[in-house]
C-alpha cells in the first residue's frame, strides 16, 4: 500500500472543509493527515510558510506540491482513484496545475467570504 501523507492548513475555512470531505471518503484510513497551522506540527519536509502556500503530499516519500498532490490523494481513495490515475498523464496534470494555480489567485477572497458565512 502506498504510504501517503498530506500537509493542509487547518486555519482555512475552505482547506478544512476539503479535508473533512477527504476524511469521510479514506474509510481505509490510508492517509495521514497534517495540520499545519496547528502549533504542534514538527517534521515539515520544507518551510512551514511554503506549506500553507500551496497543497503538499508526500507519496511514498516523494514530495509533491499542487496539482501533484491533489493527484497523490486521489489515488488514495478509491472513489476519487481513476481521476487520480488520469493525473499521471503530463497534458491532464499541466491541465490541473494550471487550473489549481487560477484557484491560488482567488483563494484569499473565497477565504475571506467563507468566514463570514461560516464561523469557525
Amino acid at each position: 500500500m502506498t504510504k501517503l501523507v498530506v500537509w493542509h492548513d487547518g486555519g482555512c475555512p475552505l482547506c478544512r472543509a476539503e479535508i473533512a470531505l477527504m476524511r469521510r471518503l479514506d474509510r481505509r484510513g490510508a492517509i495521514r493527515f497534517v495540520d499545519v497551522a496547528a502549533p504542534e506540527t514538527g517534521n515539515c519536509p520544507i518551510d512551514r510558510a511554503a506549506l500553507l502556500a500551496r497543497f503538499h503530499a508526500s507519496e511514498d516519500g516523494r514530495l509533491l506540491s499542487g496539482a501533484a498532490a491533489f493527484a497523490a490523494m486521489w489515488r488514495a481513495i478509491p472513489l476519487l482513484r481513476p481521476v487520480g490515475l488520469l493525473a499521471r498523464s503530463p497534458m491532464v496534470l499541466r491541465g490541473l496545475e494550471a487550473a489549481y494555480r487560477a484557484f491560488l489567485r482567488v483563494r484569499p477572497s473565497l477565504q475571506r467570504l467563507v468566514r463570514r458565512v461560516v464561523p469557525a
